[in-house]
């Protein structure tokens, strides 16, 4: 396979990031998540809110975002920002997905150190998210050093702390 980068993202990369943002929910939750709630998530509306807000969100830096390309295309795609519902957290990873056909090559890695080099940039050295409980990468975060912390139930859906400390 050809080779990849790690860059910041910047506005004009707003479309590809909602692109691989949609696709990569359509391969990861299909059949983890309820089928409608699914549906709506990854339909042509979904893509165009994901452009909108990845725009409002690479416009007015609300968030680090750093992006993996492949041949000048984005295959992957990373965020952190100020966490939202993690005590004793500042930086929380927002979203961290890459296309399945990319996946096993070290690039959510990569982009997993882009965004802890993010938070040590800052001067923290914690980091926290939230995973679905049935999501696979549960396993795969804790094989890149993260713990679980405490969990929270949405609706029908399960969610898992994991946190990194001592970055």
């Amino acid at each position: 396979m050809p080779p990849f980068s790690i860059r910041r993202a910047v506005p004009a990369d707003a479309p590809a990031i909602a692109a691989v943002h949609t696709q990569s929910w359509r391969e990861t939750y299909t059949g983890l998540l309820p089928t409608d709630f699914s549906a709506s998530a990854t339909d042509e509306q979904a893509l165009e809110r994901r452009e909108q807000s990845w725009q409002a969100v690479l416009t007015e830096q609300r968030e680090a975002v750093f992006v993996a390309e492949q041949e000048q295309t984005v295959v992957a795609f990373a965020s952190v920002g100020t966490a939202r519902d993690h005590p004793g957290y500042l930086h929380e990873l927002t979203t961290l997905y890459a296309l399945y056909s990319v996946q096993g090559r070290g690039i959510g890695q990569q982009l997993l150190q882009a965004v802890m080099a993010q938070v040590r940039a800052t001067g923290g050295n914690r980091l926290a998210l939230w995973v679905l409980g049935a999501n696979p990468a549960r396993q795969w975060y804790a094989t890149q050093g993260a713990r679980e912390a405490g969990q929270k139930v949405e609706g029908e859906l399960l969610e898992i702390r994991m946190v990194w400390e001592g970055l």
